[in-house]
């Protein structure tokens, strides 16, 4: 069985592999745990790249819900109601379960880089399974479960149109789709809020406060590929915003947390120019 990586089964590129294609929810986040203390405990080695044994990954193991649909067929709901709150909670689940996936794809597929690159990206798939649990946690209480709602396929979507980039990779993935976290995140908060829902304004800043950091590490690694490539991040930043994502990027911006995660202030006056309101 090609188990999309070269190496032998020890590797780590092997053994992210197996974390993407795990298709439970249970299986993933075992397989995530399992790997990562590996890693940690210097049981998984780096191998050299095999540019012909890294497989184009259309979809990663998934469950069977939820259905995947395009965003304009998901329905708005309020948060004055308990199915509304549960249904923004999933989407948030749905956003921290790709992102678990987007963290092992970008340790499966990019090889030769610093051990570093590794350390950081093993570190955000460990975070995000933990925010993937406390968001299920929280849905059960609303006696829901994970798969219980539609949700859409977009942050994959850009990790299929990125799988050829490094340096495109970081740009889009972390530092826009992930960073729209930090943007609208303190406005779910704020409405959480008012209707009561401590307990959810609880986990949606925990969740906030350690996104900074994995959207950091997206900022340090572009900022390395493209000192590699000999290119001006902010620029590079913004042309391959207007090839690829124009329409993600949308106001406000949250300008404290995405300096704190990295972002220049040259890099921030371009996306402001580009968002719409």
């Amino acid at each position: 069985m090609n188990d999309g990586a070269s190496g032998t089964a020890d590797s780590l590129h092997a053994a992210a592999y197996r974390c993407l294609m795990a298709a439970t929810v249970e299986a993933k986040l075992t397989a995530t745990r399992t790997v990562s203390s590996a890693w940690r405990a210097g049981e998984l080695s780096l191998v050299a790249a095999d540019a012909s044994a890294i497989v184009r990954i259309e979809l990663p193991g998934r469950p069977a819900t939820p259905r995947l649909v395009p965003p304009r067929n998901l329905p708005h709901r309020g948060l004055g109601s308990p199915k509304g709150r549960a249904a923004l909670l999933h989407a948030v689940a749905h956003i921290e379960f790709n992102a678990i996936d987007l963290a092992w794809d970008a340790v499966y597929r990019f090889r030769d880089l610093p051990r570093a690159y590794y350390d950081d990206w093993i570190a955000v798939a460990e975070d995000e399974a933990r925010h993937f649990g406390l968001l299920s946690r929280r849905l059960a209480d609303y006696g829901c479960a994970y798969g219980d709602f539609d949700a859409h396929n977009g942050l994959w979507e850009m990790a299929i149109k990125t799988d050829d980039s490094c340096l495109a990779r970081m740009a889009l993935v972390p530092r826009v789709l992930e960073a729209r976290g930090l943007d609208v995140t303190p406005g779910m908060i704020v409405r959480l809020r008012a209707v009561g829902d401590v307990d959810s304004v609880d986990v949606l800043a925990t969740i906030l406060r350690e996104e900074v950091a994995h959207v950091a590490a997206g900022s340090r690694w572009f900022a390395w590929c493209c000192a590699q490539s000999n290119v001006d991040p902010a620029p590079t930043f913004e042309a391959l915003l207007l090839l690829h994502a124009a329409g993600a990027v949308k106001g406000p911006i949250n300008r404290e947390a995405r300096v704190a995660a990295g972002f220049s202030d040259d890099e921030l006056v371009r996306l402001e120019r580009m968002a719409v309101a």
